[in-house]
């Protein structure tokens, strides 16, 4: 796919021109050689990265920029570098004068810097280390702020420079990663589905489609990420890079985010406060794109009720308070501005019934989901091991108020809630 001629635009028959304010993407051998040009009217440059990713490719991103001013931040790589109040604090305190960051590395790297860049009008460049997210293209910036995971409606990069050499070399758990994540837009493009037949929201056949593509070439390269082939790596992050072109096409992380990920943000900021340990994002998405698809089997298989699950208000946010903790507050108000518990859709249900049910028939099996991600050598069971029962009980139900978007999670808390044996 031609990623740049993309870049330009798109008339597309759901009546929206599609944008995306990327100028440049070089997925190449040595890609990084293109920062010369690009920053051609750029003098003063702030380097942010960690220290495993400018082992990676701080050498070739220095050796380009080398007639520029150049200050550097550059985060242990010991330990997990977290997206928050700190890190943004650190590299906005680091700015200077720069007129332009140049993150190298790749999720965390990349939200930090879209999101300081966003908020101080500076633009920036991504140089790529590892295919294993999907966010390099989209204008959201997942940070977590008051111990909350939020995205943030942020800035496109300048450019993403993404070198195969060092895509091949990436650790092995963060390519399993990537496959992992696109793996998941089989749960997010069904909830983006699920979604506009419930709640009428904004729905393109176009960037569905071309995402649906996106997964089913995606599932062919599963050898070759495992054999490091430098051709299957480059494969898999252009796939990366147009699912985040579709995002910012559609204004939203609509078509590659959806129950999957709210529950892989449950088990991050659950993990983060409970000071315990939790997958890197792409697996989680991963493991979790299982458990959706198991409620969906689940709620084919039983007839739709006349009245809708409800905890009591007390112990709902006594519930809430022991999970999120300090920031149950914010989950609560959240929960509480979008009125999902206040609205009676029972009858609503009953009515769309059948177009609900085809939807959710759409979603490959749990199994064959599983035997998706056992192409890449990742067992589910190792998912159960380090979560357990309980956990992923409360992920269920408790997941889907960390967001504001309809998904799979409250369909089936509102027909059925209570636990759910996952295995």
């Amino acid at each position: 796919m031609d990623i740049n001629k993309m870049l330009c635009g798109v008339e597309c028959s759901c009546q929206r021109h599609h944008t995306c304010d990327i100028k440049y993407v070089y997925i190449e051998k040595g890609a990084a050689i293109h920062l010369k040009e690009i920053c051609t009217n750029f003098k003063n440059v702030l380097i942010v990265a960690d220290g495993n990713t400018f082992s990676a490719a701080g050498e070739n991103t220095l050796n380009a920029l080398n007639d520029k001013k150049i200050k550097k931040v550059i985060f242990s790589g010991d330990e997990i570098l977290v997206p928050n109040e700190n890190a943004i604090k650190t590299v906005t305190e680091n700015l200077g004068n720069s007129d332009i960051i140049v993150g190298i590395g790749s999720g965390v790297i990349q939200d930090l810097c879209k999101y300081v860049s966003h908020f101080n009008d500076l633009p920036y460049i991504i140089v790529a280390t590892a295919p294993s997210m999907d966010g390099y293209a989209s204008n959201g910036a997942a940070m977590i702020t008051d111990g909350m995971k939020v995205t943030y409606p942020a800035g496109l990069p300048l450019a993403i420079l993404a070198d195969t050499e060092v895509l091949t070399n990436a650790p092995i758990d963060m390519l399993k990663a990537g496959f992992g994540d696109i793996i998941g837009k089989f749960s997010a493009l069904n909830d983006w589905k699920l979604s506009a037949a419930v709640t009428n929201e904004y729905f393109c056949d176009y960037i569905y489609d071309l995402t649906y593509q996106q997964i089913k070439a995606t599932l062919n390269l599963a050898d070759g990420i495992l054999r490091r082939d430098e051709e299957s790596i480059a494969a898999l992050m252009e796939a990366l890079v147009v699912i985040g072109i579709l995002m910012s096409f559609a204004g939203s992380s609509r078509p590659a985010s959806g129950s999957e990920h709210h529950l892989s943000h449950f088990f991050e900021i659950t993990g983060i406060l409970e000071n315990s340990d939790y997958f890197s994002h792409g697996i989680d998405v991963a493991y979790s794109t299982v458990i959706t698809a198991k409620l969906r089997e689940n709620l084919l298989d039983r007839p739709f009720p006349e009245t809708l699950y409800r905890l009591s208000d007390a112990f709902y946010q006594s519930k809430m308070e022991k999970i999120y903790k300090s920031s149950a507050k914010g989950c609560i108000a959240l929960q509480e501005k979008m009125g999902r518990y206040k609205n009676n859709t029972a009858e609503m249900y009953l009515e769309k019934e059948n177009e609900i049910r085809s939807i959710l028939a759409e979603m490959p099996k749990a199994r064959e989901i599983e035997e998706m991600l056992s192409l890449v050598e990742l067992d589910i069971n190792d998912f159960y091991a380090l979560y357990g029962q309980e956990k992923i009980n409360n992920a269920i139900l408790y997941a889907k108020d960390l967001k504001d978007r309809y998904t799979v999670l409250w369909l089936y808390y509102d027909l059925f809630g209570g636990n759910f044996d996952v295995k």
